[in-house]
Parts: structure tokens; sequence; C-alpha cells
């Protein structure tokens, strides 16, 4: 392999032979260094969120969560196409390298959060590189290997993530179910966690990964870094307190309208950038590409609102601790092995990949409805079957959406596409975690009450409080505090839901009703979105694959 020098016309052209020739074994090296690498991004997103219960009862901010999973997805996916297109000017490289060590500037931040603000900001550092984890990876296959061979490296990559998933809940749970290592609280150890894997992650990727770089004048879309911000911004941050605000408030009105106006500019100056845009309008002269970039919002809305709902249903529902809600999770993460190196397989051996975001979607959808139907005391394995079958669907969509955004743009549009693709999964993702998180925090009130006033509740809470060891078990004072004061029950859950650990069945159930429905109102939603996907996904052309790799095409271009 090649280091990453600047090198003359002649030496660039021998360069890029010389990088259509790897071996197989330079290969595997580079593809397990970007394995570390992917595997710690997916990890960063997973593995908090079995430990945010605990996190947000010790900073004393249970309805504040939102914020700190809303401040990382935003800023990872405004910067998510500015690698994408640094990287095409640049290399791959050196911005992969920056990625990570930013990433690992904001765990090491995270540990010192002092409050649920405080860890938001951090985890914005921490997204800040976390957009390059998340799309350099891709984009570097793609350089190196043809859309049939990807597809099979590819489902492996997902077979990383799946991993990730599982094993993030496991870290986040018993990190936060310890109270202190090494004099240190337990949770805090969810971000130090980061260090030695990204470490090892960045003795690979400096040790293996050497591409050729290409040497042409530049003009950086600063500009559209801007507006992209200004319109990304202002329309997530009313999606994640719309219920707060009002929906018509003057500070919603406001977003609305400097996120529109900030969309229009955006797409003007991309217009007038041309090649040099931050995201090339000429990408979605394809049809391919224009439905994947659609597919893949709606997609990382489900996802990501399923995935960040169900660990608080397992834990304040079904009363799991962090890391009983870690292992329930498995299901979820067994499907997404199973489909995502399933379909890699059957891509790579045939170059076509129609059914999948068909049945992708279709189970998506399944998934969504049936975790929606489900109560508080509705059978467990029922959730089981709904994350099973939700992995089965995220499985076969993540990659096929991907790898047909590849095969839709030219080689040298590569890291700008595939950073596009990811870049709007992640608006997507941060979309839908903003509307799910304002949604249920938005309806507790109203679910609290309906679960108070309901027939059956209400006489077995009377029965409960008309028994004396009941009114002396000091486990149920907390509750029995609350409900002296009945104008505070619908916000009971917004700050720390601690009080409903050990207290007796019948006091907590209403409080477990009315959050499992609000937390439905998050399915529907999501259900809702899977059947618009569905719907795209029927009009989704997908033409065969090509046969070369990003740097063998260039090969071909440079000899003519």
């Amino acid at each position: 392999m090649l280091n990453s020098r600047r090198v003359s016309s002649k030496e660039r052209s021998q360069a890029i032979v010389d990088a259509g020739g790897m071996t197989r074994r330079q290969i595997m090296l580079v593809v397990v260094g970007l394995m570390v690498a992917m595997f710690l991004s997916s990890l960063s997103q997973t593995v908090v969120g079995t430990a945010m219960r605990t996190i947000a009862d010790d900073l004393h901010g249970l309805d504040q969560q939102a914020w700190v999973v809303t401040a990382f997805l935003i800023v990872s996916t405004v910067v998510t196409p500015v690698y994408g297109k640094l990287s095409d000017l640049f290399g791959r490289r050196p911005l992969f390298v920056i990625a990570i060590v930013l990433f690992l500037i904001g765990s090491i931040a995270s540990s010192f959060s002092q409050s649920m603000l405080m860890l938001a900001a951090f985890r914005a550092l921490q997204g800040l590189g976390a957009g390059g984890l998340m799309s350099l990876p891709l984009a570097i296959m793609a350089d190196v290997l043809s859309p049939r061979e990807r597809a099979k490296y590819q489902g492996y990559f997902l077979a990383v993530f799946g991993i990730s998933s599982v094993l993030g809940p496991l870290i986040g749970g018993l990190f936060a179910g310890a109270d202190s290592l090494l004099g240190i609280e337990g949770w805090r150890w969810v971000f130090l966690f980061n260090l030695p894997l990204g470490a090892v992650a960045l003795l690979m990727v400096l040790r293996f990964l050497h591409l050729p770089r290409q040497h042409r004048s530049v003009r950086i879309d600063w500009w559209g870094v801007t507006t992209i911000t200004l319109a990304v911004v202002p329309l997530l941050l009313v999606a994640e307190q719309g219920n707060e605000w009002g929906w018509t408030s003057p500070l919603s009105i406001a977003c609305y309208v400097v996120g529109v106006i900030s969309a229009v500019v955006f797409i003007i100056i991309q217009r007038r950038m041309g090649d040099d845009a931050l995201i090339p309008l000429h990408l979605f002269s394809s049809s391919t590409f224009s439905m994947a970039t659609v597919l893949s919002v709606f997609v990382g809305a489900a996802m990501f609102g399923g995935m960040m709902m169900i660990p608080l249903v397992l834990q304040l529902v079904h009363g799991l601790n962090p890391t009983e809600a870690g292992f329930a999770m498995t299901p979820m993460v067994i499907g997404m092995m199973i489909a995502s190196i399933g379909s890699g397989q059957i891509i790579s051996r045939t170059g076509r990949y129609r059914m999948f975001p068909l049945l992708g979607t279709s189970l998506l959808l399944i998934s969504t409805g049936l975790l929606a139907l489900l109560d508080y005391d509705s059978p467990f394995w029922m959730l089981l079957l709904g994350e099973l079958l939700l992995g089965l669907g995220l499985g076969q969509l993540m990659q096929t959406l991907t790898i047909a955004a590849q095969n839709s743009v030219e080689p040298r549009d590569m890291g700008v596409a595939t950073s596009s693709a990811t870049f709007f999964r992640q608006l997507g993702g941060t979309a839908g975690t903003a509307a799910v998180f304002s949604l249920v925090y938005g309806r507790l009130p109203e679910t609290i009450a309906n679960a108070f006033a309901d027939p059956q509740q209400a006489r077995a809470l009377q029965q409960a409080l008309g028994e004396q060891e009941v009114m002396q078990d000091p486990a149920n004072g907390p509750i029995l505090r609350i409900l002296e004061a009945p104008d505070t029950l619908g916000h009971s859950l917004h700050g720390d839901s601690s009080f409903l650990i050990g207290a007796d069945p019948r006091l907590t159930a209403p409080f477990l009703d009315g959050f499992a429905g609000a937390a439905s109102g998050a399915f529907w939603f999501a259900c809702a979105v899977s059947i618009t996907a569905l719907l795209l996904a029927f009009f989704f052309k997908t033409p065969p694959l090509r046969e070369k790799s990003g740097v063998d095409s260039m090969i071909q271009d440079n000899d003519k």
C-alpha cells in the first residue's frame, strides 16, 4: 500500500494502478481496521441507551435525555457530508484520523459531566468525530472493492454493528449497575470505555490504511456547511421541543422560518458550486440515488425511534435492570446479523438486490405495528418477537441502500455519495428520535392520568393504600408523597424515575401503564414512517451492481 504524500501526475497514475492491485491480505488488514473504527462509532450509539436511566437519575434530568441523544445525532449528522466531501478532496486517511481523535476527546469530556446539558454538549463534541467514523469506512470500502464484493464485506460490517448493538447495552448496563469502579462512578465508564478501543482503531488506521490521494484545485463549500447547519438544527430543535414550546408558538414559527429559508439558500448554493458543492445536485439526476436517500430518511427515523425507546420500555415498564435490558436486546441484534450477512451473500453472488428494500420495509412495518399494540402487562415474548422482526428488517435495508447509492454515481463522487446516504439516514434518525421523545413526554401527563382513572388500576391502588404494611414500607414513600400532590402526577417520570424501584406493584402499575401508553405512540409513529417507506420501495429502481471497484474504475479512466 502507499503513503499519503503528494505525488506528481505520473506517480499518481501509478499509485492508482498499485492500489487497484492490492492483495487480499492487504484488503483484509484495511477491513479489520475499518471494522474496529465502525465498532467504536456504533457502540457509542447503543452503549448509552441502557445506561441512560441511571445517568438521568444521577444528574436529575430524565426528561432532558433527548438532548443527550439528539445533540450527538445532530452534530454527527451535519458533519457527515463534510467528511465525505473533504475525503474526496484530501484523502480518506487524514480525515479518518481526525474523526477518531475528536471522538476520543469527546468521550473523555463526557465522563466529567455534572449535568444533563453538560453531557449533551460533550456528546455533541463526540458526535463531531462520530460523523466521520460512520461514513468514511463505507467510502473506503468502495475505493478498494467492487459493489458485488462490497455487499459481502458490508454484511460483515453490519454484523459488527449488530455485535456492538448487543455489547453496547450490556456494557452500558454493567457499568450503570456498578456504584463505582476505581473510585469513579460506574456510568462514567460508559464513556471512558471508548479509550482503549479508540487507541486500537487509531493504531490500525495509521499502520495499515494507506490510499492514494487525488490533488486538484479545491473550493471548499463553507457556505454550504453553514446553510445546511442552519437548515437542520432549527427544525430538529422544534421537533424536540415542540410539545413544550407549542407547535404554533413564536419560537417554533421562528425555527420553521429559519430552517426553510436556510434549506432554500442551501439548494441555491449547491447549484452554483457545481461539482465543488457539499452535496452535488447532479447526484440526484439518478433516480436510484434519489430514492435511496429518501428511503434512508424514513429507515433512519424508524430505526432510531425504535432502538432508543425499547431500552426504556424494558427498564421502566418491565422492571429490568440495565444489564438485563442489554441481554433483552439480543433478539434485535440476532435479526440484524442474520439479515445483513445473508443479504450480503446473496447480493455478492447475484448482483441483484430488488427484493431487500421491499422485504425490509415490510418487516419494519410488522415489527413497529406489533410493538405499538403492546400494553404494560403484555407477554414479554411479544416484545422480544417485535425486536427480532425489527432487526431482520433493518439488516436488509441499511447496507442495501448504501450500496445502491454508491453504485449509482461515478468513482470520483464515491465519498460524497456514501456520506450523503449516511447523512440522510442520520437526519431521519435524529428527527425521528427528537419527535419520538417529544411525543412520549408530551403524552405522559395524559396517559398517566388515564391509567390512574382506569377502574381496575384504581381498585388495586385503593386496596394497597388501605394496607398498613404498604403505608409503612419506606420503599413506597416516594410514591405516597407523589400521590399526596396529584398535580405532580403527570410529570412524575420527567426527572428521577428511581422511585419506582422496590415499590409495591399495585402502586407502580399506573405509572408503568401510563409510560407504556405513551411509548405506544412512539411505535405508532415508527409504524406510520414504515408504511411510507414500504410504499416508496415499490418505486425503487435497482440496476445490477457494477463489477469494478472505485479504484479500478479510476484506472480505466486514467488509461483512456
